[in-house]
Parts: structure tokens; C-alpha cells; sequence
């Protein structure tokens, strides 16, 4: 990671919704823009790679990023607590990924186990497990209140849910799949992953350094072997506690350890429990433990990059949240970090 502390740039771009079709708008990437939420290792710059077209027509996998396949190494891997074997391949094969505890949940509804091959929308569980914890880069639904969850589909599908980072493309995927998803099989997703409770599942500590890492295409960090340690500043690096058994075997029980600036969870706590003279309280919409309330949803012990990544889009204007909106607009991208720090360490 070398590269992680390149100069900054303020390149224009970002992605708009016209017609169903996700295109490029002039977004400006200011100084504290956290490229770190989004899985990225850098600023944007001219001529980086950034999300392909995405029209309303598209199949969901065309609006991803495609890469060369990945050869199968025949070999058979196992987890803890399971007696079920995998290679790496079967274990992200996009129409049936591993279910590596198959008691751990319910029955799955057939897309959320499969998908739709013919219509090239993968199975939910590939990217948010069949227990629905998913990971840094991308969502975790297990315990979202039904309705919520109906309600998000929807707002991807109408363009107003989508990444103020024209380089994660795997929100634009997502849109692509609400979209070609039939009412019966939202009100089957909704009701599968409502039916769980998430288990928060990510170490938080306040570091002045973090390890090297890597980013995966969709943005998963992951720490490189044998180098040093770096300076953190003032950002987050969020990697999962046990890496090979997350990205070679999709480890569904997996979490995740979060490096934080110091002094970050005695600030974000403040700004979570009091709003710090600059928003409300947390707690009011999402409970007092921060686990939900009613309607909202709730976000204690969720990845900080998951959580940044929401707060900046909406902050952003690219995530429409009428409830959300005034809540951010006195919030700087340091509140930001320190909030996402602090909810992620919960509960205490």
C-alpha cells in the first residue's frame, strides 16, 4: 500500500441517475474525501477506473466490475464448527455460494440462495451471507425491519440510493438487482433477513498505526504479509480478523478489526450520545442501545466503513434520507469518522 499516501487530488466525478440509467455527474473529491469507506486505497484522480455504464436494460453483472476468472485450485477447505468442505470457487459461485451453516438461519427463499442465473442476478447470500451479517464493502441486512428493508430496494431501484464515489460500482449491481427482483421475491428477501438478529461483530482500536493492505476489487481491505505497520492518520483501516478465511472462504461467522485514530470513540461518543452542539442524539431514532427502533434501523457493532460510507452519501446528496439529511449537515468529515469509530464499538 505504498501508494495509500499519495497527494490528494479534486478530481470532478460522480454518477447520476437519468432515465434508470446510472451515469457520471461532476462530484467534487475535496481533501477529506475518506476514499478508506469506500475500500479504496487513494484519492481519485484523472483517468482511474471508475463504475461502467449502467443502463436501465443492464443485467446486474454487467454494471460490476468483471474480472478474469479465477482458476479453481481443487482444494477442499473447511471452517470451525462445520463438517462441510469447499473449494475456493464453489465457495463464490455466484447462483449458489457455500452455506457453510446451514442452522445458523432459516430456510432460504430460492434468490436469496440462488438468484436469477438467466437474468444475471446473483444470490443475495453471495454478498450478504445466507445469515445476512455481511461485510465492510458492502451491507448487513440481518435484523433490518422488514419494511425498511422494502423501502431501501425501492430507493435503489428509483435512484435514490446510490455511492457519491463513482469507483463502487457494486451500489449500481445492487440497483440493477432490486430492479429485476418481482414483488413476491422483495417481500421474501425482506421477510428472511427481518427474521434474524445481527450479530455485531467488529474490534475497534484507537492505533497511531494500521497494517498495509490491499483492496480487493469490490473493496475489501485486506492487511499484505510481512511489512510494517504505517501511519494511520486520520482515517480508518478496517480489515477482517481472520483474512484468508473471509476472502478464500467467505467465512459467514467472520469479523472484522477496525483501526482508529486515538481519540476517537471518547469524540464519537459525544457526538453519538449528546450531538455535541452540532446534531441530535443517535439514540432518539435508533434507540438508546442503538439496535433499532420501530422503523429504524438499527446500526450498533456495523463496520465503520459501512457506516462512513452511509453518512457521507447522504451528506453528499447521492442517498435521499428526509430523516437523515438534517442530521449531517453540520457534520464534518472527522464527526463522521469519530461516529462511525464509536458505532462500530458497540455494545460496550
Amino acid at each position: 500500500m505504498k501508494h495509500i499516501l499519495k497527494p490528494l487530488s479534486k478530481t470532478l466525478l460522480g454518477i447520476i441517475f437519468i432515465n434508470g440509467s446510472l451515469l457520471a455527474q461532476t462530484i467534487e473529491h475535496s481533501e477529506n474525501w475518506p476514499d478508506w469507506a469506500y475500500g479504496l486505497l487513494g484519492p481519485l484522480n484523472e483517468g482511474d477506473r471508475v463504475a461502467p455504464p449502467c443502463p436501465l436494460n443492464s443485467r446486474p453483472i454487467e454494471c460490476g466490475y468483471v474480472g478474469q476468472p479465477v482458476p479453481d485450485d481443487g482444494i477442499k477447505r473447511t471452517l470451525p464448527g462445520t463438517d462441510l468442505t469447499f473449494t475456493r470457487n464453489e465457495a463464490y459461485f455466484g447462483y449458489g455460494p457455500a452455506d457453510w451453516y446451514p442452522n445458523d438461519h432459516p430456510v432460504m427463499p430460492d434468490v436469496v440462495a440462488y438468484g436469477k442465473e438467466s437474468e444475471g442476478v446473483q444470490a443475495c447470500a453471495l454478498c450478504h451471507y445466507p445469515n445476512g451479517q455481511g461485510k465492510m464493502e458492502n451491507g448487513h441486512v440481518s435484523g433490518l425491519p422488514k419494511d425498511y428493508i422494502l423501502q431501501q430496494l425501492e430507493s435503489f431501484i428509483d435512484g435514490k440510493r446510490k455511492s457519491a464515489d463513482s469507483r463502487k460500482a457494486n451500489t449500481n449491481v445492487m440497483a440493477r438487482i432490486a430492479s429485476r427482483l418481482s414483488n413476491e421475491e422483495k417481500i421474501e428477501v425482506a421477510e428472511y433477513y427481518s427474521s434474524m438478529s445481527y450479530q455485531p461483530m467488529v474490534q475497534v482500536i484507537e492505533s497511531e498505526t494500521a497494517p498495509q493492505v490491499r483492496a480487493t476489487t469490490n473493496g475489501l481491505m485486506l492487511p499484505i504479509d510481512n511489512v510494517p505497520e504505517i501511519p494511520l492518520g486520520q482515517r480508518i483501516i478496517e480489515i477482517p480478523d481472520d483474512p484468508e478465511k473471509t476472502e478464500m472462504m467467505r467465512d459467514p461467522r467472520g469479523g472484522f478489526i477496525a483501526y482508529v485514530p486515538i481519540g476517537s470513540l471518547e469524540k464519537g461518543q459525544d457526538l453519538v450520545r449528546t450531538g455535541s452542539g452540532k446534531t441530535i442524539q443517535c439514540g432518539i431514532c435508533h434507540g438508546q442501545d442503538h439496535m433499532g427502533l420501530g422503523l429504524i434501523p438499527g446500526i450498533a457493532g456495523r463496520t465503520a466503513s459501512y457506516i462512513m460510507r452511509q453518512l457521507w452519501d447522504i451528506k453528499q446528496g447521492t442517498r435521499e434520507s428526509p430523516l437523515m439529511e438534517p442530521v449531517v449537515t453540520n457534520l464534518t468529515a472527522d464527526d463522521m469518522l469519530y461516529i462511525s469509530a464509536y458505532i462500530a464499538s458497540l455494545p460496550q
